[in-house]
């Protein structure tokens, strides 16, 4: 039996990703855990092996004490939002005005969409990218084109260009989904990356919609720039939460913000769309940007070495597997095609997350390791995988030693 999970008030000073054992993580009843059987090790989802920060676990408990479930109201969640920015990203010109709260991120995006494209329209994205762009788009009835990222994984101008024409000849009103970090990448863009963006966007009239929900997990030796900072993008939106930081994915809550050109179209936004995010949400999210930096910074750090670590693990057991270094978010983008099994399964539709294919198959079928396929990405992501390294090391270890055990007897 599972011994008790730590409080939140023990995760003072220590590296948050260490303080769960594997035990404890499987008494949870979220979908990382609950998805595969028992002997699977979960390095899939975007969620976090971390208990709460305290700053949100005590706001939490004071509200369940209170009976305090009521709607949301108000705008503390923008305002700490506006203080988080201007002390992390130097973002000193953010308007809370500017600003409305929506259930999440991806529906956030779509009511965005909802706003500045009509059906049929078209909608960018630089593939490969977050798998739910691709179902989230084409379920509001606009149509995807793909401007695939360069070698380099980073965006490649001339291909949005390309793409911003054929977007714009194919409808009247075409939008740029922008993951900022990307996802599944892991790379942070720079300023002057975000500008050229901004130019080909203005030159093509493409409204830019930036998804910045990985914006505050940046490692060491790279630099979060705010989509709506850049010169030109005063048009533009963003949408952004404390979910991915602070793994608060099942509290929802999320902050669509407009540029100071974009703020009229925020405000043609349906008054019902704000009925959705949660009361505990919202107070989750605020206790977080507000007080959960230093927690944040902890976790950063355990990041950051896992991050190396599992360069190492990849070099000693799988080294024909190349490690794209991730520059942001927890997601490291393996390229797995010289293990030649990118054609075991069907590639499946993009978007279509719980469908598996090469890779990603045999390492959960051979070694039980959960992994994101590569293909759901849209084009560029077969015979990659993504992996999710917010674990503990002796989890990340165990699993790419698994990984390194399965390719060595596939290929015996």
């Amino acid at each position: 039996m599972a011994g008790p999970v730590p409080s939140a008030g023990a995760s003072a000073g220590r590296n948050p990703l260490t303080q769960l054992t594997l035990a404890d993580l499987r008494q949870r009843t979220s979908v990382k855990w609950r998805m595969h059987p028992p002997d699977v090790l979960p390095l899939w989802v975007a969620e976090m092996d971390v208990p709460l920060a305290p700053a949100v676990a005590d706001v939490l408990r004071r509200a369940v004490d209170l009976g305090d479930t009521g709607y949301p109201h108000g705008t503390a969640y923008a305002e700490a939002l506006g203080e988080f920015a201007a002390g992390r990203w130097g973002w000193h010109d953010f308007r809370v005005d500017h600003t409305t709260v929506v259930p999440d991120v991806m529906m956030g995006i779509v009511e965005v969409l909802r706003l500045v494209t009509d059906p049929g329209d078209a909608v960018v994205v630089c593939s490969p990218v977050y798998a739910p762009f691709y179902a989230f788009v084409s379920h509001a009835g606009r149509r995807m084109v793909e401007a695939p990222l360069g070698a380099d994984l980073r965006i490649d101008p001339a291909a949005l260009d390309d793409a911003f024409r054929r977007a714009r000849a194919a409808g009247r009103r075409p939008a740029f989904l922008l993951a900022n970090p990307h996802n599944p990448t892991g790379v942070v863009h720079r300023r002057d990356e975000l500008e050229t963006v901004a130019a080909l966007a203005d030159r093509h009239g493409v409204r830019v919609i930036s998804d910045e929900i990985h914006a505050p997990i940046v490692l060491a030796g790279a630099r979060f720039t705010p989509y709506l900072t850049v010169a030109g993008a005063e048009n533009a939106f963003a949408l952004t939460s404390a979910s991915k930081a602070w793994n608060l994915a099942g509290l929802k809550a999320a902050l669509a913000i407009a540029g100071p050109r974009a703020a009229a179209d925020l405000r043609r936004m349906p008054e019902e769309v704000s009925h959705g995010p949660s009361h505990l949400g919202v107070l989750a999210h605020t206790a977080a940007l507000r007080a959960g930096g230093p927690w944040l910074d902890l976790v950063l750090d355990g990041l950051d070495e896992n991050r190396t670590l599992l360069a190492t693990l990849l070099a000693k057991h799988l080294p024909s597997v190349t490690y794209h270094r991730p520059e942001g978010t927890y997601l490291a983008w393996l390229d797995c095609t010289a293990l030649g099994v990118a054609a075991e399964q069907p590639a499946g539709e993009p978007g279509v997350a719980s469908d598996l294919a090469g890779p990603a198959r045999m390492f959960l079928d051979r070694a039980r390791v959960a992994l994101s396929s590569g293909h759901v990405f849209g084009t560029g992501g077969a015979g990659f995988v993504r992996l999710n390294f917010a674990t503990a090391p002796e989890i990340l270890t165990e699993a790419v030693t698994r990984m390194g055990r399965a390719v060595e007897a596939s290929a015996g």
